[in-house]
């Protein structure tokens, strides 16, 4: 499946501009995202709520994405990709706008599960569409390009929203990201070339059977887990920062610059650990990750040390998502992976609600901010123990891992 039937000329010559449009639209959806873990304290104190509920507009967000991604992805099967994004980038915009005006917390909450519609089926339809516009010799480096803009949301767009919130109120973040959100839609608009023959979709039964397997769905469930962890901290790191570690609200946005960094490197050990060898991959990234979780407990009462474990966190937390990923796409059957990818997009972000929901629960009904950390380690390890049983259950290698399509490449990159 192809976003066209063939490359343009310009895809032949190189790599075309339509598809930093993509990446300008990719950048918005993680910067919208993620940029509320800076705000929390404000929100919080402007809208007269407290810090558990400020986080649950993360978690709002994130079941957003779990119960959109698959839903819309299927939707929207028949319609041409470009009319697809168009239309994600507008509620994308429109969301953020209302996002800015928000008069309270229930509003902020709809307009957040509003934005986060178009998050999952952006990147699954966007990667898609990126490697239909150029040669097969330069899918990878398409897919790169586009994705480029999640990394770089972490690694700037964050820490820039959390400063701009800082300095001029959070709704001038949310202005912000307004404002990329209609760049974003009239470079693809103008862009990004019309499909020429929109390929006719597999049947949902299909899909759904080929889904329905206890190797994918081990696999689901890992993630959420797994990333439950990462989230039960990260979505409270400013008030951990600032409360435990000492930090003035204004060092929060270059300590997140390091969680960025740490990011990126992450991504990249992982993605060669898991070429590699899969199952060891997983389980040793999700035991490195518990580890970092569990040692940031004591790391957080030096600032030196907390920084440190930030980056760590980074690096942990973002190590484990190409063998999570990879591990769903080669367990399910061809005719499922659309599907399977987008669910995957969805456990994702539902175990970033888990994770901001229970660190949510610790802090207001537990035993507070400072035990954050730890539960995190917990919940991390029970990811860890299915992805143990996964394994078992694989190594006598019975299934063959099925030949991935460009979709399933293409996914494998979203997350």
């Amino acid at each position: 499946m192809h976003a066209s039937s063939s490359a343009t000329p310009a895809a032949r010559r190189g790599l075309p501009v339509a598809l930093y449009a993509l990446t300008v639209g990719a950048f918005g959806i993680g910067t919208t995202e993620f940029v509320i873990m800076g705000l929390l304290l404000q929100v919080a104190a402007d809208l007269q709520v407290g810090l558990a509920a400020a986080g649950l507009l993360i978690s709002g967000y994130a079941l957003g994405v779990f119960v959109g991604a698959p839903v819309l992805t299927i939707a929207t099967g028949r319609m041409p990709r470009k009319a697809v994004l168009v239309a994600l980038m507008v509620i994308f915009t429109i969301g953020n706008i209302v996002c800015a005006i928000a008069p309270n917390y229930t509003v902020l909450m709809i307009a957040r599960v509003i934005t986060s519609l178009a998050h999952g089926t952006f990147f699954g339809v966007g990667a898609v569409v990126a490697t239909g516009l150029v040669p097969a010799d330069k899918k990878a480096s398409a897919i790169s390009i586009m994705f480029t803009g999640l990394t770089v949301a972490t690694l700037l767009g964050v820490p820039a929203g959390a400063w701009l919130g800082l300095h001029h109120g959070w709704r001038s973040t949310f202005w912000a990201v307004a404002v990329i959100g209609v760049i974003a839609t009239i470079v693809i608009a103008t862009l990004v070339p019309k499909d020429r023959n929109p390929p006719a979709p597999v049947a949902l039964r299909k899909e759904v059977k080929a889904v329905v397997h206890p190797q994918v769905l081990l696999g689901l469930a890992m993630t959420v887990l797994g990333f439950a962890g990462v989230f039960t901290v990260y979505t409270f790191i400013q008030p951990i920062l600032t409360r435990i570690s000492g930090f003035g609200e204004a060092a929060v946005s270059p300590i997140l610059l390091v969680f960025g960094v740490g990011m990126i490197l992450g991504n990249i050990l992982g993605g060669r650990l898991a070429d590699k060898r899969l199952a060891p991959a997983l389980i040793s990234t999700l035991i490195a990750l518990a580890v970092v979780l569990g040692l940031m407990t004591f790391a957080l009462h030096s600032q030196i040390a907390a920084i440190a474990f930030v980056g760590l966190l980074g690096v942990a937390a973002f190590a484990t998502v190409s063998p999570l990923q990879l591990w769903v796409l080669q367990k399910t059957d061809p005719a499922g992976q659309n599907l399977a990818s987008s669910l995957n997009i969805g456990a994702f972000n539902l175990g970033n609600a888990l994770g901001a929901w229970l660190g949510g629960a610790v802090i207001e009904y537990g035993p507070g901010l400072g035990a954050v950390t730890w539960v995190a380690a917990l919940v991390t390890l029970s990811g860890l123990a299915l992805a143990v049983w996964a394994a078992r259950l694989d190594a006598p290698g019975k299934a063959a891992a099925p030949q991935e399509s460009d979709e399933a490449v293409a996914a494998c990159a979203a997350g």
